[in-house]
């Protein structure tokens, strides 16, 4: 197996994550007037970008993935009697280069013989680039393969996301959405069960002894990322014992011959793994088999629960009249937050939003076009998710659910405002002074502080916001998605109306009060 993962890996790649360019996509630009006079001629071979060095010893400026050029400004008179140019290809290809140009002209007349004997020794290829070439059109030809590269990977994507998602709509959507995937990867895709057996599968991969080996592995590298359930002790471990076993990895691949394996777990938390079969690996497969990862955990959540079935009888009896916590039940919990997601860019894809909500641990998402809102259960602590900001409402019963979705609309302005990748409401969590008033004492007295602004809404949300940031009028300005100097011209008018000096700390903190208790 080459690698599992649980966490993202955090580490620089080797090589760029961006699109490798093939060696001979870069020959056949014609105006380059490349040639390649030395090395194998392997159409697999790819570079992942373009440098210059006239260092006679490359090694610690290359990455790996290079085409290095050079005009040979480093080369000594006495270099062909010697071992300098062996020595000098050598370094390249132990660094990771996969490459080299050399420009003839203005210090070379030709490629060195010797330099040309190195590169066929170590099999480097070696171009010989002309007079009339700088190597910054090279470079600039590189960089022009990889975003047609970027294109067509970002293009295949797409269209592969559009099809998953139209095949899981389908009335057989499991076989819909595995014959979709084999076909994208054209290779074979296999969903698992909780015990292991292939429920369906699609594609074909190789035949005889190799494709049963390649089933086999297959099936292997599933258990790898299966969730396993450890029975319970008899008797609590102690805070010393080494008795703890490390989670599942999420995902998993693996090589045998003729094909490339990976493996994921569903988000179901029920056992189901999608395996994938494929004869090779393109940018972008990891993708697309994430998104029918996460269509498959929707579609066989449902399969193995009545969640579904129990959602919509909850809707239901909502929309006659029950109130939310005679119908809580049917949704799994008597305690919830409520989730307000903005994506980092404009999202209005269900697929996403669908995501999102399976790795907060619930189905029971809204899509709208700026925030997608999502009920959780309480026992779910909700986590950062890259690419969204989240605010999150406290924990509180269905007949609150109302109170939570503000609570968390301002804890979602409250992130945007600070750049915080997941607000809470109330995060502080530890008692304080406004605990020893009781509730109803301070909810009178907040209503009497604040009657002057009762009649608009926005003045009370602005104050309100405005001292949660303290006093910050961009932030706020961003927070209530207002320009600043609305946000001057209502403090100014809350100020007025309140006959209050808002610069007094103590005046703050008593409106602050006030605000929590209205």
């Amino acid at each position: 197996m080459e690698e599992t993962s649980t966490m993202p890996d955090l580490t620089i790649p080797p090589t760029p994550p961006t699109p490798p360019v093939p060696l001979s996509a870069l020959l056949a630009v014609e105006d380059l007037g490349l040639r390649q006079i030395a090395g194998p001629t392997d159409p697999d071979i790819v570079i992942h970008w373009a440098h210059t060095s006239e260092m006679p010893d490359p090694y610690p400026y290359l990455l790996g993935g290079e085409l290095l050029l050079t005009a040979g400004v480093h080369i000594p008179e006495a270099a062909g009697s010697g071992t300098y140019f062996a020595d000098y290809v050598s370094r390249i290809v132990e660094a990771g280069g996969v490459a080299l140009g050399f420009g003839v002209a203005p210090v070379h007349d030709t490629v060195p013989r010797a330099l040309v004997a190195a590169c066929d020794h170590y099999d480097l290829p070696l171009l010989e680039v002309p007079p009339p070439t700088p190597f910054s059109r090279v470079a600039r030809a590189v960089w022009q393969l990889m975003a047609q590269a970027r294109l067509a990977e970002l293009r295949r994507v797409t269209e592969a996301q559009q099809s998953l998602a139209a095949a899981a709509s389908r009335p057989d959507p499991v076989p819909s959405v595995l014959r979709q995937l084999a076909q994208r990867v054209s290779g074979r895709a296999v969903l698992y069960g909780p015990d292991g057996t292939e429920i369906a599968a699609a594609g074909r991969g190789a035949a005889g002894a190799e494709a049963r080996a390649t089933r086999e592995a297959l099936a292997g590298l599933a258990r790898v990322v299966r969730p396993t359930e450890s029975p319970a002790p008899a008797t609590p471990p102690s805070p010393t014992s080494s008795s703890a076993t490390a989670p599942s990895p999420t995902s998993a691949t693996d090589t045998v011959p003729g094909a490339h394996l990976s493996a994921y777990a569903l988000g179901t938390g029920q056992g189901f793994v999608l395996g994938v079969a494929a004869p090779h690996r393109d940018p972008g497969d990891h993708t697309i088999a994430s998104v029918a990862a996460v269509l498959l955990s929707l579609l066989t959540g449902e399969h193995q629960s009545r969640t579904g079935a129990d959602r919509s009888s909850a809707l239901v009896r909502l929309l006659l009249g029950a109130p939310p916590q005679d119908v809580a039940a049917l949704l799994g919990g008597d305690r919830w937050v409520v989730v307000h997601a903005a994506p980092d860019t404009p999202v209005s894809d269900p697929v996403a939003a669908s995501a999102l909500g399976a790795a907060l641990g619930s189905a029971l998402i809204d899509l709208a076009p700026e925030v997608v809102r999502v009920l959780v259960p309480a026992d779910r602590e909700p986590a950062p998710q890259p690419g969204w900001t989240l605010g999150v409402s406290a924990p509180v019963a269905p007949r609150d659910w109302p109170a939570a979705d503000t609570q968390a609309a301002r804890a979602l302005a409250r992130a945007r405002a600070t750049r915080a990748p997941l607000v809470r409401h109330g995060a502080a969590g530890r008692p304080g002074l406004a605990e020893l008033v009781p509730h109803g004492e301070a909810e009178a007295h907040a209503r009497t502080l604040l009657a002057p602004l009762a009649a608009n809404p926005a003045l009370t949300e602005t104050l309100r916001t405005w001292l949660s940031l303290h006093g910050s009028w961009d932030r706020t300005a961003v927070a209530l998605a207002v320009h600043r100097n609305t946000v001057r011209q209502r403090i100014v008018r809350c100020a007025a109306l309140l006959d209050a000096d808002l610069d007094d700390p103590d005046v703050r903190m008593e409106l602050w009060f006030g605000l929590r208790h209205l």
